[in-house]
């Protein structure tokens, strides 16, 4: 007797779910995208294998968000597909989903943002939902609109929701609408930049001047001056068509040193809206996170209930049904103002996950399928203290951080160590391109309390190891050390506070300088030691007797020259620095990626990265990579016969500070240019990027076209 229909879907599901965890677990695709080992975490409503559910969805996405969506939807038995570019071909979320298609080339807006070719994506597979990450067409309304009328459910909020919170100017009369908190600002579209500069005179400087149509930090600037309010204007405008096809600019007052708070919202489509409680996103660098945290060090329970009040009445007021953000800006008398709702999911939505247990693309997939919320107000609380470092492939000593490309020659996420989750789209091998954002990967930490959480991610910083391109560790680590971090005395202008001339890398005390010199001199005589030793049959009795027991060298880094003895023992190596004696265990592998150096009994983790010939390393420690020599002293003393290579003097030249696009230029051969006047725009990532003079002078050359695409330190301009 065949069993009735729902009774069928329901054991297809389970046995397509079981056989699933089972097939990934024992790596029978050879997926290499980091799996989080979070599903532990989620107790608050975890999947129910008897609750109806899509059977194929297709995530419009790619990278780490397409990953994660896959493995919540692989949980609950539904099959994926995912999509891509035509240089996106073998990466890991195209892997781990169950179908892929091609949907164009590396260029996102003939690919990812390719409605046409999307839908028929959707057609082609069968797929009965969409789930579009975050970016893209996450929040297109008309995207959605095409998909309710071919009968495909969108795993997000309704295309009203997204128009109303879409446009900044019609956002903040629905939130005035739902009495929540607004900025004072213009309410219109501003014109020109003579409108801006006359509208901001009027409500008074310091100004936001932001996309209408805006997020992600892209098409917003703080002008300070008539002269910042005109480039301002020019720049997000730019800003805002490239990301958003969308040039309209509004203006409102800029809130001078405010933290930036967010509130996690879930509702269904049956008219119920919770919170999930705060996230604290103050650490930003151009308007785009840093680090964020869970819940807010700040924030107290009245103001969190106010704040958590203020989102769910927004979210009624818009009938909102998914997962979305409201995001305020909360000033330090812990007064708060509406800035934006996002009507996606949040790229930082894990450490929400980890306070409150509940998985948020569960959750959307359960309303988007038109189930009410299990969970109620009282269901949510807060457990413990999570943290979110992004891991970008950027380089943090060029303005906080400006994009890097290249090839994961070596990448290892340190998954080894406890309550540390890492989100990510990229293995060993991937390409970070100019094409797309240039985050590798999420790397959450939990603990019981923010000392806890904090100490974790430091570890698991130290022991991530990327090669192959430029990455922000060494300034994420920086800031999970640095006193006003710690004190949680942080605000949205943090980094230029902290670090007024820029981010130099790590600043080592005086015992830093100590431990590091010891650990140097230590890999030298190990490398030294383990060169003099053979096996096989090309040993011989000398082996042993040859090998010195003392070493005088010379460690050289971060500008400085430490003489320093080494003494071994059968266990350690003594290094005697300007009388202080540090002791380095030897049970330390120079062959692998991470050296665990016990350091007069205390743990710290270097990662050896080259280890040159010459006596050259290049070790991370702290976070931060020294350039170093190791020397003995007689080396060290005809080292110093040798002239030192003449620099060159690049005044005169404007260089490429990333790889990019030439946007615009502004000069030519044969024009007087003056200190400070901006002689072209590079966009890379979609973000504008103006490129000045550093000295006055006559134009000589322009050695690039507008569109034309250029590579890091590229000579763009040169000045006689």
């Amino acid at each position: 007797m065949a069993l009735p229909v729902l009774i069928q879907g329901y054991y297809s599901r389970l046995f397509r779910a079981a056989l699933l965890h089972s097939y990934y677990r024992q790596g029978c695709r050879n997926i290499s995208a980091s799996c989080p080992r979070s599903c532990d975490i989620y107790t608050a409503d975890p999947i129910d294998p008897a609750e109806a559910t899509f059977d194929k969805i297709l995530i419009a996405n790619r990278g780490e968000i397409a990953c994660r969506v896959m493995r919540t939807a692989r949980k609950m038995g539904i099959r994926t597909v995912a999509i891509h570019s035509d240089v996106d071909s073998n990466a890991p979320h195209v892997k781990l989903a169950d179908e892929a298609v091609c949907v164009g080339t590396a260029q996102a807006r003939d690919s990812y943002l390719r409605m046409d070719r999307i839908i028929q994506a959707i057609q082609d597979t069968g797929a009965q939902a969409v789930h579009p990450g975050y970016g893209f067409l996450s929040e297109n309304a008309g995207f959605v609109q095409h998909l309710e009328s071919l009968g495909v459910a969108f795993i997000g909020p309704s295309a009203a929701a997204i128009t109303g919170m879409g446009d900044k100017l019609e956002s903040k009369r629905l939130a005035m609408a739902a009495q929540v908190n607004t900025i004072p600002g213009f309410d219109g579209i501003v014109k020109d930049a003579d409108d801006c500069v006359g509208i901001a005179g009027q409500i008074g400087y310091p100004v936001m001047i932001k996309a209408s149509a805006g997020g992600g930090g892209k098409g917003m600037r703080v002008a300070w001056t008539e002269a910042e309010a005109r480039e301002g204007f020019r720049l997000a405008q730019q800003e805002a068509a490239s990301s958003f096809g969308d040039d309209r600019i509004l203006l409102e007052k800029f809130v001078d040193n405010p933290r930036h708070i967010e509130i996690q919202v879930l509702g269904d489509k049956h008219g119920n809206a919770i919170y999930l409680n705060e996230r604290e996103c103050s650490i930003q660098r151009r308007n785009q996170k840093v680090i964020e945290e869970a819940p807010s060090v700040f924030l107290d329970e009245t103001t969190r209930a106010a704040m958590g009040v203020q989102a769910v009445a927004l979210a009624r007021q818009i009938g909102y049904s998914s997962a979305g953000t409201v995001e305020f800006l909360v000033d330090s008398k812990r007064n708060f103002y509406f800035l934006e709702m996002n009507t996606r999911l949040q790229v930082e939505h894990p450490i929400t996950e980890y306070i409150t247990g509940v998985d948020l693309v569960h959750q959307m997939i359960r309303v988007a399928k038109g189930h009410t919320l299990k969970l109620s107000q009282s269901d949510i609380g807060i457990r413990g203290w999570a943290i979110e470092s992004r891991v970008y492939a950027e380089d943090p000593f060029k303005n906080f951080g400006l994009p890097s490309i290249g090839r994961l020659s070596k990448y290892q996420e340190p998954l080894h160590l406890p309550n540390v989750r890492c989100d990510s789209g990229v293995e060993e091998g991937s390409d970070i391109s100019i094409y797309y954002d240039p985050m590798i990967c999420k790397l959450v930490c939990h603990g019981q309390d923010r000392k806890e959480a904090i100490e974790r991610s430091i570890k698991a910083l130290d022991a991530y190891v990327i090669r192959g391109v430029t990455h922000n560790i060494p300034l994420l680590r920086d800031i999970l050390t640095e006193s006003k971090f710690i004190s949680g005395d942080i605000s949205t202008n943090y980094l230029p506070e902290v670090y007024p001339d820029g981010f130099k890398g790590k600043q080592l005390s005086h015992r830093e300088q100590v431990e590091l010199g010891a650990v140097l001199a230590s890999i030298h005589v190990k490398d030294s030691e383990r060169s003099r030793c053979f096996t096989g049959p090309h040993q011989t009795t000398s082996n042993t007797t040859t090998v010195p027991s003392t070493y005088s060298l010379v460690a050289m880094f971060a500008d400085l020259e430490i003489p320093c003895t080494v003494t071994c023992s059968p266990s350690s190596y003594q290094v005697n620095i300007d009388g202080e004696t540090v002791t380095v265990d030897k049970n330390f592998n120079l062959a692998t990626s991470l050296i665990e150096a016990n350091i007069d009994g205390s743990q710290e983790t270097v990662q050896l990265i080259n280890l040159g010939a010459a006596g050259e390393i290049r070790i991370r420690y702290k976070g931060t990579a020294f350039q170093s020599r190791v020397l003995n002293d007689s080396s060290h003393r005809l080292l110093s016969l040798i002239p030192e290579k003449p620099k060159i003097d690049q005044s005169k030249q404007v260089l490429s500070p990333m790889p990019g696009l030439v946007k615009s230029i502004a000069c030519k051969p044969g024009d007087m240019v003056a200190e400070g006047q901006e002689l072209c725009v590079i966009e890379a990532m979609k973000m504008q990027n103006s490129l000045a003079a550093a000295a006055s002078g006559k134009v000589k050359a322009v050695n690039v076209k507008e569109g034309e695409t250029v590579e890091e330190e590229q000579v763009l301009v040169e000045l006689e």
